[in-house]
C-alpha cells in the first residue's frame, strides 16, 4: 500500500528587497552562511533521561528570534506530557545547547509553526520569493535526518524541483477516502514542491534554499513513502514536498 508520511522523528521578516541582491556562491559557501541558522526542535523534561528529546528540524529567520518548522513536529511536543519545556537544540554534537521557546502561532493547513525565543538573537536565513521557482531548478535543504542517531550535525541534500503539484492529490480507490482526506478534499489545493530529493525522518522543518545564495524558498515537510512507513528509512523513494515560502511569509505577517 502506498502512502505519504509526515517526516516527524520520535521549520516578523519580509521577502527580500529586489535591490538588496546576493552574490552567487559556491554551495560550500552557502552551506557555512545556513548553518548557524538551522535548529534542532524538542523538548526538556528534568525527570527523564536524556533530559532533551529531539522531534524535528528549525530554522531561524527574521530578528534572529522567530524559528519556523512544521506544524506536525509541534503537535507531537504538545501532545507529550504537560510538564515538558517546548524549545530548540542550538550548536553540534556534545555542545548542543536547549533553548525555551514558546510557540507564537500554528498554521496545520499548511503545516507551519512559529516558535519565539527571548534573549540573545539567533543568526537567521532570509526568505525569497517562492512565486519565482520553477520546475527543474536546483534547491538544497539542510536539517537533522534520522535526529540524533546521526548526531546534531546539520546535513546538507541536493534536490531538484520536479514539479509544482498540488498538496490534495486524487485517492485511486473510493475505500481509501477516510475523513482527514475527505476534509483536504473540501479545501481548496494548494501548490507545494515536489522535490527530486531524499529525505528521512527528522528532516521536518528543513529550509529548502537556493545553493547559490541561501535565500530559502520552502520548508521540506513530507515523503512520498512506498509500503510501510518504515520504508522511509530502508527504502526512500526519493520523493519529498516542501511547503512554498509564501505560506510562511503570511504566517510571519500575521504576528506584527
Amino acid at each position: 500500500m502506498k502512502a505519504f508520511l509526515l517526516l516527524s522523528l520520535l521549520l516578523p521578516c519580509a521577502l527580500l528587497p529586489v535591490h538588496a541582491q546576493i552574490q552567487p556562491q559556491a554551495l560550500e559557501q552557502v552551506i557555512t552562511r545556513v548553518k548557524p541558522a538551522i535548529v534542532g526542535i524538542g523538548s526538556h523534561q528534568k525527570t527523564r533521561t536524556p533530559p532533551v528529546l529531539f522531534i524535528g528540524t528549525g530554522f531561524v529567520t527574521g530578528d534572529g528570534l522567530s524559528v519556523l518548522t512544521c506544524a506536525h513536529v509541534i503537535d507531537k511536543l504538545l501532545a507529550a506530557n504537560p510538564g515538558e519545556t517546548i524549545g530548540i537544540l542550538t550548536g553540534q554534537g556534545e555542545v548542543a545547547q536547549f533553548r525555551a521557546a514558546t510557540v507564537q502561532a500554528l498554521d496545520p493547513e499548511h503545516d507551519l509553526a512559529l516558535l519565539r525565543l527571548a534573549g540573545t538573537p539567533l543568526p537567521v536565513l532570509r526568505l525569497g520569493d517562492a512565486s519565482e521557482v520553477r520546475e527543474g531548478q536546483a534547491m538544497a535543504f539542510t536539517g537533522f535526518p534520522l535526529g540524533t542517531l546521526l548526531g546534531l550535525h546539520p546535513v546538507t541534500h541536493r534536490a531538484t524541483v520536479s514539479a509544482l503539484t498540488p498538496v490534495v492529490l486524487p485517492s485511486a480507490n473510493a475505500l481509501r477516502l477516510d475523513p482527514k482526506r475527505l476534509a483536504q478534499l473540501q479545501k481548496a489545493p494548494y501548490t507545494v514542491f515536489q522535490l527530486d530529493a531524499t529525505a528521512y525522518p527528522g528532516s521536518s522543518g528543513s529550509p529548502l534554499f537556493d545553493p547559490q545564495t541561501g535565500l530559502v524558498y520552502g520548508i521540506v515537510n513530507m515523503v512520498y513513502v512506498k509500503g510501510l512507513k518504515e520504508a522511509a528509512v530502508t527504502a526512500p523513494s526519493g520523493i519529498a514536498y516542501a511547503i512554498p515560502g509564501r505560506h510562511m511569509q503570511d504566517l510571519l505577517q500575521r504576528q506584527r
